[in-house]
């Protein structure tokens, strides 16, 4: 698997682009309130929206501070990986809710396989440190199945049609597959204006810093220094870029 080309790669990493899966998200709790109830789609975006903030926060935290975990190489929750692990299995879902459960279930669980195919691709493309791919998964993985299961058993005041929600999903899914959001500039700018700093913190201190002092030294804090190149080792994607 790890032989794949690395195009392969970056098309399965563009699936949790916010770019797409956020249009995805509103699709689905569009089709909850026109199908189920208000209420369920409420929650559905509440949930997305607690999984967001994680996100965010962590980003926030380290960019504008240095507030990390050195030793896991964490800097922050991948927002791919929350992404596509919270909003592809609520998709399957949406669409299999009049299946039976078991093919539900299938439906699911497969959807959150490929949310976590999606989370390796950030550790091959190197966007993500192997920490940050695994929690991101997890923090996206776990808003899923809560949703998945306060929904389980959503009975539709009227049969919700699976074909216009089949397509209107696909449609969004290919016509914004490519499409790029720059959130990490965006949470970059809000954590200079919170921090008060002048240049955000990166990565690659850390490494100078334990290159510098070997292994046994203490962890010394990060210190901001001048935006790189997006690479796993920098904390600052390119400015058309999500992270």
């Amino acid at each position: 698997m790890l032989h794949l080309p690395p195009q392969f790669w970056l098309l399965v990493t563009n699936f949790g682009g916010a770019g797409l899966t956020l249009p995805l998200a509103f699709a689905i709790a569009l089709w909850l309130t026109v199908g189920y109830s208000w209420r369920l789609a409420a929650v559905w975006l509440f949930l997305l929206g607690v999984a967001i903030a994680l996100v965010t926060a962590t980003k926030i935290a380290f960019l504008g501070w240095g507030v990390g975990v050195q030793v896991w190489d964490f800097t922050g929750l991948s927002g791919h990986a929350m992404f596509a692990t919270a909003v592809f299995p609520v998709a399957a879902l949406l669409v299999l809710l009049p299946a039976p459960p078991a093919v539900r279930a299938v439906g699911v669980g497969l959807a959150l396989l490929g949310g976590a195919l999606v989370g390796f691709s950030r550790i091959v493309v190197e966007a993500h440190s192997p920490s940050e791919a695994i929690t991101g998964c997890i923090v996206g993985g776990l808003t899923a199945l809560v949703f998945v299961r306060i929904a389980w058993n959503a009975t539709p005041p009227g049969r919700l049609p699976v074909t216009p929600v089949v397509l209107s999903l696909m449609i969004i899914t290919l016509a914004l597959h490519a499409v790029h959001l720059p959130t990490q500039r965006w949470v970059t700018h809000i954590a200079l204006k919170i921090s008060g700093h002048d240049r955000p913190f990166v990565r690659a201190r850390w490494k100078a810093l334990r290159d510098a002092y070997g292994p046994a030294a203490p962890a010394a804090p990060a210190t901001p220094i001048a935006p790189l190149q997006k690479t796993r080792n920098v904390a600052v994607p390119s400015p058309d870029s999500d992270a």
